[in-house]
């Protein structure tokens, strides 16, 4: 598959046009591959380049390429980008025919957007209104992300803001709809928060005031970056507790395997203040002989520094198991 850039076409969305922005994005994208401006094998721009050339979200974009895959026109490498598929049907007749149209409407004093609604919905895309629309539109868009990253994690949650430009009382309170959503999913990373807490800032200014799209758009992106680095911190803790886990139950089978390893109840996720060390049974002479035992020992620190030369923890407890 060919590597080459396609070249940056002119296209701005016009907000102020009957369609939403990420319609007209999209089906421009669909006539330039139609028409052979973009062939088969070529790169498409990437998600940034291409929200900031065409002045939408960076979301407005993902939906779109989203769509074009789902409609075998573009194809997705992993770490490479974008291309345009392989058997994309593409003819320059197509540009050649729409030409020819746009002039006679233009002779004959028709608006150029009657003729192409005509022709889409009598004939020519039948299928292209009913899924284009309803899907910058739609609440609800289905994804199961394989890993968890700010792209993957927006569209599993629902986060597409690709409609927002039709209407601001629509936009902003989807927008709190968004952020409450990942307000509720926050609280129940409570362990990761504390962490979090330190370094996140407070996402709005004191004073009291209505807050604008721009300022709810930024919310929300704050939110979703700090549920991602929740989730990718919980995560990593998860395994981290699982590998203890796996080693402590390791050292209880075969202690000579694990000779002087220690683990504890907070390495495991677990409850209390256990912790489980392989030693030699009877001293140096287990040593010797290879004797060695896993030894539980429990209890808890004493709130704050001990007083006097008292000891330094609470009560505790021990338990041997080996051979």
């Amino acid at each position: 598959m060919a590597q080459r850039e396609a070249a940056p076409t002119p296209f701005q969305a016009d907000p102020a046009d009957e369609l939403p922005v990420g319609v007209q994005l999209a089906w421009r994208l669909r006539a330039l591959i139609a028409a052979g401006r973009l062939r088969a094998g070529e790169r498409m721009p990437s998600v940034r380049a291409l929200a900031q050339w065409a002045g939408v979200n960076v979301n407005t974009v993902r939906g779109v390429y989203g769509r074009l895959e789902d409609q075998g026109l573009i194809a997705t490498a992993h770490g490479r980008g974008s291309f345009v598929a392989q058997g994309a049907p593409g003819s320059p007749e197509v540009e050649r025919i729409a030409a020819e149209a746009l002039a006679a409407a233009r002779e004959a004093g028709v608006d150029p957007r009657e003729v192409a609604i005509v022709a889409l919905i009598s004939a020519a895309l039948p299928e292209a209104l009913a899924e284009a629309l309803p899907a910058e539109l739609a609440e609800e868009g289905p994804d199961q992300p394989a890993e968890l990253d700010l792209e993957q994690l927006a569209a599993e949650l629902d986060l597409d803001d690709s409609w927002l430009e039709v209407d601001e009382l629509a936009a902003r309170r989807e927008l709190r709809r968004q952020i409450g959503r990942l307000e509720a999913q926050l609280a129940s990373y409570s362990r990761e928060l504390e962490s979090l807490a330190a370094e996140t800032r407070p996402l709005n200014p004191p004073e009291p005031r209505i807050a604008g799209v721009a300022e709810l758009e930024r919310t929300r992106d704050s939110l979703l970056h700090q549920l991602a680095t929740a989730r990718g911190a919980a995560t990593r803790r998860a395994r981290r507790e699982r590998r203890a886990r796996e080693v402590r139950d390791a050292m209880v089978a075969d202690p000579g395997a694990h000779r002087w390893e220690v683990v504890s109840a907070a390495e495991t996720g677990e409850q209390g203040c256990l912790s489980w060390q392989v030693e030699p049974r009877l001293g140096p002479l287990g040593a010797l002989m290879s004797w060695w035992q896993v030894k539980v020992s429990g209890g808890c620190p004493l709130p704050g520094p001990p007083a006097g030369g008292g000891e330094r923890g609470g009560r505790s407890g021990s338990g041997q198991s080996g051979r």
